[in-house]
Order: structure tokens, then sequence, then C-alpha cells
């Protein structure tokens, strides 16, 4: 272990300490709680609904019914356990950086990449804007995930900054070798393109990296398991994978080496970084999972399935939309799309403002929610129209299939 970090660490000597551990408003407290203010944020993702959520939510090979697929929170566990060896051993703060790691994918759309890509069309067609999961994690950290207080009343997670910086910071391609926290005075709201700027901390950075890491390693394993890799393609991949270390006999040995090699070559000078070998081979690695796994024809059928279910849920949540009767559509609708309709109208009552709330049970929702009200008072069809993509990027694969096959008997 090198700790060369300690100093730059996120802890109470940092000279920015306590603009890191900012929340957004103050946070109820308890006199005998033991956490830090990163430790508690990790917990709170922990006992979030759109943690649990990932379980069913597809990382690249969309096979509900295999357990041994890698899903989402597998991915996000992944990347906690690559970044939080990484930060222990350069002397970072650990409690950060798992923080970050375990959050980094909330809200992120569902059937993986490709669902993103159909949010991203939507949005763009209807609100002019881009989704980008990212973004959309802060969001959902922001504004839409609650957690029941003290009280049994739902709030705003309420995550502290760096937390937050963390999650809408985590991706981008790497195009260069080593990685250094941006200036702490360039704000989260200056974040309006994926990847345009990096993390505000070192432990940022290092979950940036590890995710990178996670992904190539275990999605090439998924990949072989399933059949998408010829032997002239493993071949290719066994080349690449020995060319530093001849041993190497599986991705577990190749995380293995970019972990190590990523701690002795990381300095506060040179960044977070790898030597240009291991750079090297992570950039080729990369490269090969995208021509022969995430390009491969035979995920064709799934784009295709993919973009049919989200976009028929996106187009019968936009039917109900008629200003001041939608309500009442909803509630009409009911009869005959009882799942999509009940939990839609649920949703709305969480984040609308409590006096457009029917009266009755959804009634009794909204008076439980004391969050910010995102939706306000469905003003416009362009603020319904986020209601509808924000609820879509929140579901689960297997719901959204459950969604849409009530649709097919509408």
């Amino acid at each position: 272990m090198n700790h060369l970090f300690s100093e730059a660490a996120a802890t109470e000597a940092n000279p920015n300490w306590e603009m890191l551990i900012s929340r957004r408003s103050e946070l109820y407290s308890r006199a005998d709680d033991i956490r830090s203010p990163f430790d508690r944020d990790y917990t709170r993702i922990l006992h979030s609904m759109a943690y649990r959520r990932l379980k069913h939510k597809t990382q690249v090979f969309f096979n509900i019914n295999n357990d041994h697929i890698c899903t989402r929170m597998e991915h996000v566990g992944h990347v906690e356990s690559v970044s939080s060896t990484i930060a222990k051993s350069l002397g970072l703060n650990e409690e950060l950086t798992k923080a970050i790691a375990i959050g980094h994918d909330l809200g992120h759309a569902p059937f993986g990449h490709q669902g993103e890509t159909v949010l991203k069309k939507l949005s763009r067609e209807y609100l002019k804007n881009d989704f980008w999961h990212e973004r959309n994690g802060l969001r959902f950290v922001d504004s839409i995930e609650l957690l029941e207080d003290n009280y049994k009343y739902n709030q705003n997670m309420n995550l502290t900054y760096a937390v937050r910086d963390g999650i809408i910071s985590h991706c981008g391609e790497m195009d260069q070798n080593g990685i250094f926290p941006r200036d702490i005075s360039v704000p989260i709201e200056d974040f309006d393109e994926v990847g345009k700027f990096q993390a505000v901390t070192w432990e940022g950075c290092v979950v940036k990296i590890a995710d990178k890491i996670a992904y190539v390693g275990r999605d090439i394993e998924d990949a072989a398991s399933l059949g998408l890799l010829s032997q002239s393609d493993q071949n290719k991949l066994l080349k690449m994978a020995r060319a530093f270390d001849q041993y190497v006999m599986n991705t577990t040995v190749i995380m293995h080496n970019m972990i190590i090699d990523i701690c002795q070559n990381s300095a506060p000078d040179k960044g977070i970084a790898m030597s240009e070998q291991f750079f090297q081979q992570l950039t080729e690695i990369k490269r090969f999972n995208y021509e022969c796994i995430y390009h491969n024809k035979r995920l064709d059928p799934f784009i295709h399935y993919s973009e049919l279910v989200l976009t028929q849920i996106f187009n019968m949540l936009l039917s109900f939309y008629d200003g001041r009767h939608t309500w009442n559509n909803i509630n009409d609708s009911r009869q005959f799309t009882p799942k999509l309709s009940g939990s839609f109208e649920k949703w709305l009552a969480r984040y609308c403002s409590t006096e457009i709330v029917p009266e009755g049970p959804l009634k009794e929702i909204a008076l439980q929610c004391e969050n910010e009200k995102i939706y306000r008072a469905l003003d416009s069809s362009e603020i319904y129209i986020q209601a509808v993509i924000d609820y879509i990027s929140g579901m689960t694969d297997r719901y959204a299939i459950e969604l849409f096959n009530e649709l097919l008997e509408y």
C-alpha cells in the first residue's frame, strides 16, 4: 500500500470537508448514531427501493430467467469491490468510495444501455433534451427516490455533495491515462453532457476507473457463457490478456492485474493512473468488447424488443394527458390497464402538489410524502412527459415486461 493520497483524501483534514459533507437540506439525526456522513449515505442507498430494483435490471445481457448472468446490482457490487480495494491501498476515504460505488447506477433505465438509448430518443423528441443515466442518477437521489424518516413520512434521500458528485461524474470514456479531480469551484449544475468534468474528489475518480474494470471483465465472462464469442474471438482475447502476463487464464486475473497496476502507478502528480502497457490493454479489451459483444448481431432481437416495450408504455401513458382531465383519464383506464394506470397515478401522487391529488387513497399517499413536488400541478405537457420518463426509468426489466403484456390484452 502506498497511501500517497492520504493528505488529499476526503477526510476532516481536507480543506473542502464542509462542502463535501454538505446536504441540500438538514437531515434528521440520532444522538447515538456512530456513522460518518458518507457511511450514512451508504446505508441510505442500501435501504432504498431504487437500489433493490437493480437486481432486476439488465447490465448487458437480457436474460431474466438466468440467475448466473450479471445484473445491474451485481455490477454495482463489483465496482464497490474494485474501487474500495484501490481506495484502501492509496489511503483514500473508503466510506465515500463505497457510497459512490453502490449509488452510481441508481435510476439506470431498464434493459441496460439499450433502454437508455430509447429514453434518450423519447426525451429528445418530446422534451428537446438528452437523457443520460448519470444525470438521471443524480435526479433520482436528489428528487425522486424517497425514504421514511423517524416519523414514517417520505423524504428525499438528501445525500452529501461528494456522493452526489460522484454519481453524475462516474462515466465518460477515458481518452488519456491519469484522472485528476476537477476544481471544487465547478458546481454539479454545470454538468450538461456526459463526461464533461471529472469528479471533485479522488474517491470519485477511483470509482470511475473501477467502473471500467468491472464491466470489461464481467461482460466478457457472460458473453462467453452465453456462447457469443467464437473460438477466434476467444483466441484474440487471450492473446491481448497475455500480452503482459503469460499466466492469465480468466477475466478475474485480468481484473486483478489492472487493480494492482493502478495501486502501483497512481500518485497525486500522475493522477489515478495505470502503466502505459495496462492502459493500452484496457483500451484494447474495451474495443474488443464493443466489436464482439455490444455490437453482436445476436443482441438485435433484444434491442428491438426493448424499444417496443418501453415505447408502447410511453405512448399509452402519454395518451392520458389532457390538462386538468388527466387524473380522470388515468382513473378511467384502470378497467383496461389496472397495473399500469394504478401504479402511475400513485407515482404522480407522490410528486405532485398535494392540492391537485384526488381525494381518497391517492390523497393519503400524497400526505405521507414531504418531498420536493417536482411535477407541481402538472402545469404543462412537458412536466407530465418528464414524469412519464422518470417513471419508466425507475422500472425493472421484469416490471416493464409485465406492463407491456398488460397492454397486449388492452
